[in-house]
């Protein structure tokens, strides 16, 4: 065999022993890359991504899309290769693993955070777009989660609404720890609750839950010090004067909260918020309306321009890192909270975009 035939065998050889190599060696990586982007003026699944009853609305045009990023799952063991072509690649990224799924977490723990921080951004873009209009929404304490095996177990359930505790009203979350903490480990403690079914069952009606009843807990000490505990996590729900739905399947995260108060303002107020142009963003919301930052901003960029966005909202907090690698056409727009963003639109929509507050790496 000729001598040069020979090395470009054996080169060839040792490609194909690399490769299969590659494939075989398993790394600590996982990849992010762009998802979907999903209009929320628009439809999914032939339903409306929001839809509002009890309440008159107005025609929308244009688009306001939230942005979502699609990440290799929690039990996926990605291959040199496939990290190799990740690094390589300009619409994805390669990340340590335990970067997205930290402590250990499973994919299964992490579908649910998920699920229930995806939940609580649609109740915050709910309370924030309606405040932003200046229209009431009442907020109470409730019980959001039961830990297991504690003292507060069977007694006290997720829903249950918390009107006093020991007689004194409470009137937000910290309220309850407070009180509960006066007490010493051993002594009981009464609540006076609406049971969630009967909270519930007001909430679909606009009324404010009220049907209450007494239950007595007897604390037991903390497992970080000496404190009084009863085992539950109390958090905050609200009466909307109106039903507002947001129907959207498989998404988490709470990174669309923003893009769904937009929409909800949209429908509620008179004239086209877009001007009929195509705008992406990102960013939390909060119940009070301040835009917080998000994960895999670069990938959202790119998902948004891929789809024909040509403004994408962008939460102050993640305008550095966005700006340094924009995709031509896409214009960053900095928002701080709804009403900026609400403002930068209305820019927008009439062609006013020289004073848009914009985003720099620096």
């Amino acid at each position: 065999m000729p001598r040069r035939t020979a090395t470009m065998l054996a080169s060839t050889l040792l490609l194909i022993a690399l490769l299969c190599a590659g494939v075989l060696i398993k790394v600590p990586y996982a990849e992010m890359s762009p998802g979907p982007t999903v209009n929320t003026l628009g439809e999914a699944r032939g339903e409306p991504v929001l839809h509002v009853a009890g309440r008159k609305t107005y025609p929308t045009s244009g688009h306001l899309n939230m942005t979502t990023v699609r990440v290799t799952g929690a039990d996926y063991d990605m291959n040199i290769v496939e990290a190799v072509y990740g690094w390589l690649a300009h619409d994805s990224i390669v990340v340590p693993h335990d970067t997205l799924y930290p402590d250990g977490k499973t994919e299964e723990q992490s579908t649910q955070e998920n699920a229930e921080e995806f939940s609580q951004s649609q109740e915050s873009a709910k309370v924030a777009a309606l405040r932003e209009l200046d229209i009431p929404v009442s907020a109470y304490t409730i019980v959001s989660s039961v830990l297991k095996n504690s003292p507060a177990e069977g007694t006290l359930h997720a829903g249950d609404v918390i009107k006093a505790v020991d007689g004194t009203a409470v009137k937000a979350p910290a309220d309850v720890a407070k009180l509960v903490t006066e007490h010493k480990p051993g002594e009981d403690v009464v609540f006076t609750i609406v049971p969630a079914k009967a909270a519930k069952a007001a909430e679909k009606a606009g009324k404010e839950p009220d049907a209450t009843e007494k239950v007595t807990i007897t604390t037991k000490k903390s497992d970080e010090g000496d404190r009084a505990v009863v085992g539950i996590q109390a958090g905050t729900d609200h009466t909307f004067p109106f039903t507002v739905d947001i129907n959207l399947a498989d998404v988490g995260g709470p990174s669309a909260g923003l893009m769904f108060a937009l929409g909800i303002v949209d429908k509620l107020t008179p004239g086209s918020l877009t001007g009929g142009k195509f705008i992406a963003g990102t960013g939390t919301i909060d119940d009070s309306g301040t835009v917080g930052p998000i994960g895999g901003i670069g990938m959202k960029l790119v998902g948004a321009r891929n789809a024909g966005a040509r403004f994408f909202l962008t939460p102050d907090q993640n305008c550095a890192s966005a700006a340094e690698d924009i995709p031509a056409g896409l214009t960053l727009v900095k928002v701080k909270t709804l009403a900026d963003a609400r403002e930068s639109l209305e820019k927008i929509s009439a062609g006013e975009t020289a004073g848009l507050p914009s985003c720099s790496a620096s």
